[in-house]
């Protein structure tokens, strides 16, 4: 009720106040980086309280509903990327997570990126031929897209500073892996799946572009987890995972 809502809105009000007077309290005694961490809080405070203004404004009017068929259509993805990636970092920075998952669409996903002049549906473009050269282009134009994303959360993570005084970014500890669960749409094939990683994690360099025909991707898997130290001998089927972890350094 109009009530409930006034009332939850003053108590989530008050609890913002007295965070911005601790935070400002903290201050004098941070680092330059701890302080830069700071003010990224600060900025999610700014945020909440403006929405808390506007949701003040809007008080008596029906609660918003998502609109129908916006997870096909998706027109809000690259919103909702940014507004996903960026509560990812900010949960790596206040250490809430160390291991993230980020999933655009299901594995049959038919999006249709319009903001990109696509109103094709990206699964049903990723089974057109290879010779097929107006979707390859807009396959291209897609992957483009989702590469934008990869390159913004490394940006987001490379200017955020570890919070323990190191001087090191939150990239320069963290491994970013981009891949696809096919190495081609069209075909199913479990061949030549791509990998993408940027970042810092031991026993990789970084730089390089390396074909590894018909090399199981248990045993990069393997090789990931061995960076973060946890030393298992196989991953997933163990038939597939002879000559152990993949020597990437």
């Amino acid at each position: 009720n109009l009530y409930g809502r006034l009332e939850d809105q003053a108590t989530l009000k008050r609890a913002l106040d007295d965070l911005r007077q601790d935070m400002q309290t903290l201050r004098s005694a941070l680092s330059p980086a701890d302080q830069r961490l700071l003010d990224e809080h600060e900025q999610r405070v700014r945020e909440m309280e403006q929405e808390l203004a506007a949701a003040k404004q809007e008080l008596g009017h029906a609660v918003p509903t998502l609109e129908q068929g916006v997870r096909e259509e998706n027109d809000n993805m690259p919103k909702i990327s940014k507004m996903q990636i960026d509560l990812l970092v900010n949960g790596f920075a206040a250490d809430f997570a160390r291991v993230a998952t980020l999933q655009f669409t299901n594995s049959v996903g038919q999006a249709r990126m319009r903001w990109l002049g696509i109103d094709d549906k990206h699964h049903t473009l990723s089974h057109a031929s290879d010779n097929d050269d107006a979707a390859q282009d807009k396959l291209t134009r897609i992957n483009t897209w989702y590469c934008e994303q990869l390159a913004y959360l490394a940006r987001k993570l490379a200017d955020t500073p570890e919070p323990d005084g190191s001087g090191q970014s939150l990239l320069d500890n963290t491994l970013i892996v981009w891949t696809n669960e096919l190495g081609q749409g069209n075909s199913h094939t479990l061949n030549n799946i791509p990998f993408v990683l940027v970042g810092g994690a031991d026993g990789f360099t970084m730089g390089r572009s390396l074909k590894l025909p018909n090399v199981p991707h248990n045993r990069l898997l393997m090789a990931i987890a061995h960076a973060f130290g946890h030393r298992i001998d196989t991953f997933g089927n163990p038939d597939l995972c002879g000559g152990g972890a993949l020597s990437l350094a």
